[in-house]
């Protein structure tokens, strides 16, 4: 699938990264990025003609111009976050500009390399799967590297969002239940959040001091999954003493099928996700 020629090696301390589609997910990487100090801001480039939407990316510094071929044009490295719907038709048109010097990486759930290497014409082409906490560098992330990425071209991806997150990289046939889990599992999450706040306000906290405590639970208790090298259960139970207030809890949640509604989620999202590649 590569072309004759070889495409030339991205210059890791000088290229200049390119977003097609500036919207919330890229603004998200974008924003971590510059705020973590990874990448300059005179060194990211994205195009979108609504003054309102360039605001999230020229207010850190970025440059906006007003047509996607000009970042094509601009950049070395290529980040495609337009929605999946879409994708196809945003990649013809620019066509040749997305050439194998180009190296091409993909956000959108659902597509899978082969299909994204055939619109593109060449298999230099790697997939990342992040979520908006990109923002704040704590995303999950999974990536996937096509036929004609190099070594060299997944060591300077995975650097690259290894810096505002951490990166698994796994077999494709993973992609749709781990873009599940990093990306739809956060809004999961959030609702859990948020839940829980207003639980706190119905036992009597008011709403900021719930929600910080809320917040601050799931943060600290997703560090000890990480930290601790423990199993969740394990660390469930150590929470959880006999006849005390959390086993109450976890009794109200069992009756309201708190585990299966979760499983659920993630099935019917992956199942989604598997439906948009046909």
């Amino acid at each position: 699938m590569a072309d004759e020629a070889e495409p030339k090696p991205v210059d890791k301390d000088n290229f200049k990264l390119g977003f097609i589609g500036a919207g919330n997910l890229s603004g998200s990487i974008a924003t971590g990025l510059v705020k973590l100090g990874i990448l300059p801001a005179s060194r990211i480039f994205t195009a979108h003609r609504n003054p309102q939407s360039r605001v999230a990316f020229t207010s850190i510094g970025i440059k906006v111009f007003q047509q996607n071929r000009q970042v094509v044009e601009e950049c070395d490295v290529i980040i495609l976050g337009v929605k999946p719907q879409i994708l196809e038709g945003v990649m013809l048109e620019l066509g040749p500009l997305l050439s194998p010097d180009k190296l091409l990486v993909s956000l959108a759930v659902g597509h899978k390399l082969k299909v994204l290497q055939k619109w593109a014409g060449h298999g230099r082409f790697i997939r990342v799967l992040p979520s908006t906490a990109c923002a704040i560098g704590e995303a999950a992330i999974a990536m996937h590297l096509g036929e004609d990425a190099t070594e060299e071209d997944g060591e300077l991806i995975s650097n690259l969002f290894g810096a505002v997150g951490k990166v698994w990289k796994l077999d494709e046939k993973l992609s749709d239940a781990a873009g599940t889990i990093s990306g739809a599992g956060t809004a999961f999450v959030y609702i859990a959040i948020e839940a829980m706040a207003d639980g706190g306000v119905a036992a009597g906290l008011p709403r900021d001091i719930a929600l910080g405590f809320a917040a601050q639970a799931f943060y600290g208790a997703a560090a000890m999954v990480m930290k601790a090298g423990k199993h969740p259960g394990q660390l469930k139970d150590q929470v959880a003493s006999p006849g005390g207030t959390t086993i109450a809890g976890i009794h109200e949640l069992e009756k309201g099928a708190f585990r299966a509604s979760l499983m659920s989620a993630v099935v019917a999202s992956t199942k989604r996700s598997q439906e948009m590649s046909q």
